[in-house]
């Protein structure tokens, strides 16, 4: 009778430990990206009563025979199956559509979670609900993320001008066509710059001449050769186009690409105009938006948008390996692999969907059916102790 006491003993304790997991699971039930746990058993060792024989000539062969000691909780598996996708109303709140895992760090070490819950902090770091700071890649380090709404002042200078339109090929050698557009250094002043394209004697040649529009004169920073074809089409063999050099004061050096690539030579209206340039004035970061690959671009008051950083994410060779650290934070171990840490998208990993969260993937109603099941096998487990128990009862009966 004491072995099937300690028996029953053992399963009371293995079904204990997996109603701990069931009831875990069904309390994580609305944890963003929490995943669930299942837990598995095996037999203890097992007693031989009696040893298998082999076949003779004249006799078969006998089965052993066993009795099984019990049983014990020999793994808990973390599934970590994606959950569903939760829409949000808030940018900062992050989604992996695939696999892999956000990296973040305390200032020592880098811990894993699939967990987006991210926002702001006072310095404009992107940080997860416990501070931990989220980390972006730059191909070769790891690093936090600065956002500074409000704080930050940007400007471009120009360096491409594209021109679209038309030169009149009907004026007569000498005659002009002119506009004024404007170019940015790379402090955001601007400059007002007159383009001036005068035909030559040969019907499909034109000079042009650049210059900076000053209070104390024009001064020239650049002048080329536009040469058509006869079908009215810019021929860059025989053209002089070089690009203009302007020093401003107190900034950067400017050296401008012209691209006239879409001008046309034909008996039309002269229209040629600048239809593009690059540089911007000084403004302010007003806000920001994250793409699937992880990149976080900030948009400015002058309309120039600006790559912050990119959102970085590791994966893992046996992601059940992982050590769950609380705080839906999990770190590396022995069994779960090295990190490989690179960009969504890449070598596997998933995609970031902003203005979502990840839910648990723990399922409730199978949830409650292994409830049912554990429950039931631990009442039997304690019939098993109290049969046992009567029998014993009877056993010490005998006496008397």
């Amino acid at each position: 009778m004491i072995k099937a006491l300690s028996t029953a003993v053992s399963g009371l304790r293995c079904f204990q430990t997996k109603m701990d997991v069931i009831g875990n699971n069904i309390a994580n039930v609305n944890t963003v990206a929490f995943k669930n746990s299942q837990i598995r058993f095996d037999t203890l060792l097992s007693q031989m009563t009696r040893g298998a024989a082999a076949p003779t000539a004249d006799r078969g062969g006998v089965n052993p025979s066993q009795v099984g000691m019990g049983v014990r909780v020999s793994s808990i598996i973390t599934n970590h199956a994606q959950g569903t996708l939760q829409p949000s109303d808030r940018e900062t709140d992050l989604a992996i559509e695939g696999m892999g895992y956000f990296i973040v760090s305390d200032g020592l070490e880098l811990y894993y979670t699939r967990d987006g819950s991210f926002s702001r902090d006072a310095t404009g770091e992107l940080v997860n609900v416990s501070g931990l700071k989220l980390m972006v890649w730059d191909g070769m380090d790891l690093a936090p993320i600065n956002i500074p709404l409000g704080e930050r002042m940007v400007a471009k200078p120009t360096t491409t001008l594209n021109f679209q339109g038309n030169l009149d090929v009907r004026y007569e050698p000498g005659e002009s066509w002119s506009f004024e557009d404007y170019i940015f250094d790379s402090l955001g002043r601007h400059y007002v710059v007159q383009y001036t394209f005068t035909k030559e004697a040969d019907p499909n040649r034109w000079s042009y001449t650049v210059e900076v529009v000053l209070p104390e004169g024009n001064e020239t920073i650049g002048t080329g050769i536009l040469q058509y074809t006869e079908q009215g089409a810019l021929d860059l063999e025989n053209s002089t186009i070089t690009n203009l050099s302007y020093l401003p004061e107190g900034a950067e050096p400017l050296d401008i690409q012209l691209q006239f690539r879409n001008t046309t030579q034909v008996a039309g209206l002269s229209n040629l105009l600048l239809s593009h340039q690059d540089g911007f004035a000084a403004g302010e970061l007003v806000s920001f938006s994250i793409s699937q690959d992880g990149t976080i671009i900030g948009s400015y008051t002058n309309g120039m948008m600006e790559v912050l950083g990119q959102i970085a994410l590791a994966s893992f060779p046996n992601p059940e390996g992982l050590i769950q650290e609380g705080g839906n934070l999990y770190s590396a171990s022995a069994n779960s692999g090295e990190p490989r840490i690179g960009l969504p998208g890449q070598e596997g990993r998933g995609l970031i969907r902003s203005f979502s969260l990840e839910m648990s993937n723990a399922d409730l109603s199978y949830e409650f059916t292994e409830l049912i099941t554990a429950s039931r096998a631990f009442q039997a487990n304690t019939r098993v102790i109290t049969t046992s128990d009567e029998i014993l009862v009877e056993v010490i009966n005998m006496k008397r």
